[in-house]
């Protein structure tokens, strides 16, 4: 049996400023030639997007879309069959999230929004792609122990064990040689080119089957849920882009402040206001110190109404469009059907070369 070649260098090791220098080239050669990358990128339908969400890699997406970049998103349906009260409304969560694609502005005559368990053949890439890790290199991977730490359920399945190479077959099921990522994603993409690179070496022959993805790293801001913490589906503190004015306007109401009157922008003294801040300022197209410097001494209150004003008005546009796609259910099932029917053409053809690479097409 071949021994496995050591793994690639620690996202510590290889360093955040590296990643962001690298992205840096990546973004010039991206505006020179945006039809030569292919993007895969996705969620796990286990609610409806938030403005976190929104902020942080929706509205890169179809920035990327818009450039000209051939874009895929995977709505990974198989990686919520370990939250069971989640897979128990899990068509209503896949629409809801085509819905949040719609709405903000992805394409699905130039984008490929597909669904996990509608290709075979990327999912028969996990079992090949398994062989060429070790069990010590999943237990030590950071994303995967911040899931196991935050799961609800009272014992790790399988599958969320194995979700790192689960997500290299989402990647390289479609030879994606972009991948916007946060920083906390880094060793999952790590994970995905050491994959690339195992299988290249011991079954390419001299040749590449599979490109080695770059991270395209997210600058995307931090944005805190209403209570403080990190905005989050499952913490209940999101505010989501399928929200109405008013229900926008009661969140923020609630949301958590600080007993200083004067409003100013301190992240690191004062984190939830200066979150606020930074919602508003986003919304705005303006620097959140601008927005403090408006509302100076006239408290929490004003802060609220200047970032309910400020949302509810980003995000008029955003949700007329979600309730008119909304209105037609069929709509979403036919891109879904459409979408799943592109990714299963590209997904055959890559596991038909990897059978051949592997001697096991029969």
């Amino acid at each position: 049996m071949t021994t496995l070649a050591p793994a690639s260098p620690s996202t510590d090791a290889l360093g955040t400023a590296a990643a962001r220098t690298r992205g840096a080239a990546l973004e010039e050669r991206i505006l020179e030639n945006p039809g030569r990358f292919r993007v895969l990128t996705g969620d796990r339908p286990t609610g409806r997007l938030h403005l976190g969400h929104y902020f942080g890699t929706l509205h890169n997406r179809v920035r990327l879309q818009d450039l000209g970049v051939e874009l895929f998103v995977i709505i990974a349906d198989y990686q919520v069959l370990t939250d069971r009260d989640v897979a128990d409304r899990l068509t209503e969560h896949v629409e809801e999230l085509v819905l949040d694609h719609l709405a903000v502005g992805v394409d699905p005559e130039r984008s490929t929004v597909f669904t996990h368990s509608a290709v075979p053949a990327l999912n028969q890439l996990l079992l090949p792609f398994l062989s060429l890790v070790s069990v010590a290199e999943l237990n030590r991977n950071p994303t995967v122990k911040d899931e196991i730490a935050h799961s609800r359920q009272s014992a790790v399945s399988g599958l969320m064990f194995t979700y790192p190479v689960h997500q290299a077959a989402d990647i390289l099921f479609c030879k994606a040689d972009l991948v916007p990522v946060g920083q906390d994603q880094l060793p999952h993409l790590e994970i995905t080119r050491t994959v690339a690179r195992r299988f290249n070496d011991r079954y390419g022959s001299g040749g590449s089957v599979f490109p080695e993805p770059e991270a395209l790293l997210s600058e995307a801001p931090l944005l805190l849920g209403t209570d403080g913490t990190k905005m989050s589906k499952s913490r209940g503190n999101a505010l989501t882009l399928a929200a109405d004015a008013d229900e926008t306007a009661r969140l923020i109401k609630g949301a958590k402040t600080d007993s200083e009157r004067h409003i100013a922008y301190d992240p690191a003294g004062r984190p939830e206001v200066s979150s606020l801040l930074l919602l508003a300022g986003l919304c705005q197209g303006r620097a959140p110190e601008e927005v403090a410097a408006d509302i100076g001494s006239a408290g929490s209150a004003a802060l609220k109404r200047t970032v309910t004003e400020s949302v509810n008005e980003y995000l008029a546009p955003i949700r007329s469009r979600r309730a008119e796609y909304a209105r037609d259910r069929s709509y979403l099932r036919r891109i879904l059907r459409e979408g799943n029917e592109r990714a299963r053409a590209v997904a055959d053809a890559t596991l038909a070369e990897v059978r051949a690479a592997m001697n096991s097409h029969y």
